[in-house]
């Protein structure tokens, strides 16, 4: 007998960005479509400002979200004040962080499939005390259960392309020192994983970005490729995962769109970020790997003036969900 379908669990972001807004139209897009019911937790005055023509109705506990989705939009209800689109406040911080950790708290419960997260402004939250670098580095601290939190891999997807990264937000002049053979297996062990669990590709195959322009051109232009990126890869090859030596920057993620690779490591932020968004910036998910649920977001920000203006695309968010409901499929069926 077949499990029964769960539904998607989507924070409302920054009540001030855009999230509300494409939270309605990914949900009108949805119905439209034949897409997996989701919720969205959030104070139901903020997704009301937020809303056109649509029906709201706060529901009690998850469950009811799937006999809610297919008329109104069903909003677990937290506490918080609305501030109005396009007009950022820092006394909403703690709500947003909350929807955060009710959507994870679900999920890991069992009452939800995956996390979707709405964009999130740091810069605010940090003013309020937020510890944590990211949605990335708080959703690993919640996931640790008060042991070592695990070791999250961001990886974006669109245009055809998977890009995980080896280093995310730091300056392209420290890259080059923070690239070490345990780093990148253990970043490809993490990917490997999830394309098996969460992509169900049976043997994936992981193309390697070299460092350097041309893959260090034998050591002429650099020797990160010799002495440490190539090493881990013949290591990761013992081991069982089918991946590249350090192929060029310039020509792998053209490989990737004919067939060679399932996915790519890139080794700096722009490195891998730049084709993904260049091919499809419109509809990019930003997904987080190596955590015990399933997490994906769009690929953009806040965008406080697209909130203002009402007129926020919500490409981004539509396939974050559809993302999330075809993973959370593998891992069911894994």
């Amino acid at each position: 007998m077949a499990a029964p379908i769960l539904p998607l669990a989507v924070t409302m972001g920054d009540p001030a960005g855009v999230g509300p807004i494409i939270t309605w139209k990914a949900w009108e897009h949805a119905r439209q479509t034949g897409g997996r019911p989701f919720y969205v937790i959030a104070p139901p005055a903020v997704m009301a400002a937020a809303g056109n023509a649509g029906k709201l109705e706060t529901i009690p506990d998850t469950g009811h979200a799937l006999t809610t989705f297919e008329h109104a939009l069903p909003v677990l209800s937290i506490d918080g004040p609305a501030p109005a689109p396009g007009k950022p406040d820092l006394v909403t911080a703690a709500t947003v962080i909350e929807s955060i950790r009710l959507a994870v708290e679900h999920t890991r419960a069992g009452k939800a499939a995956a996390v979707v997260t709405n964009p999130i402004a740091k810069a605010l939250l940090y003013r309020a005390g937020f510890k944590h670098p990211g949605h990335t580095e708080y959703l690993a601290e919640l996931a640790a259960d008060g042991g070592a939190p695990p070791r999250p891999v961001m990886m974006l997807v669109g245009g055809g392309l998977r890009v995980a990264l080896v280093t995310i937000h730091r300056p392209l002049s420290s890259v080059s020192g923070a690239l070490t053979q345990p780093l990148i297996m253990e970043t490809a062990a993490i990917t490997h994983a999830a394309l098996r669990r969460d992509f169900g590709l049976a043997n994936p195959r992981i193309g390697l970005c070299g460092v350097n322009p041309h893959a260090g051109e034998d050591g002429e232009i650099g020797r990160e490729e010799i002495d440490i990126i190539n090493p881990a890869a013949r290591t990761l090859r013992t081991e069982g995962i089918d991946i590249s030596d350090a192929r060029p920057g310039d020509t792998i993620f053209h490989e990737m769109l004919e067939g060679r690779f399932d996915a790519i490591l890139a080794m700096y932020h722009d490195q891998g970020l730049i084709p993904v968004k260049t091919l499809d910036i419109w509809g990019g998910v930003n997904v987080t790997l190596g955590l015990p649920f399933i997490r994906t977001s769009p690929d953009h920000g806040v965008a406080y003036d697209a909130a203002a203006s009402g007129q926020a695309r919500p490409g981004s968010l539509i396939a974050a969900l559809k993302l999330a409901d075809e993973m959370a499929i593998a891992r069911a069926t894994a």
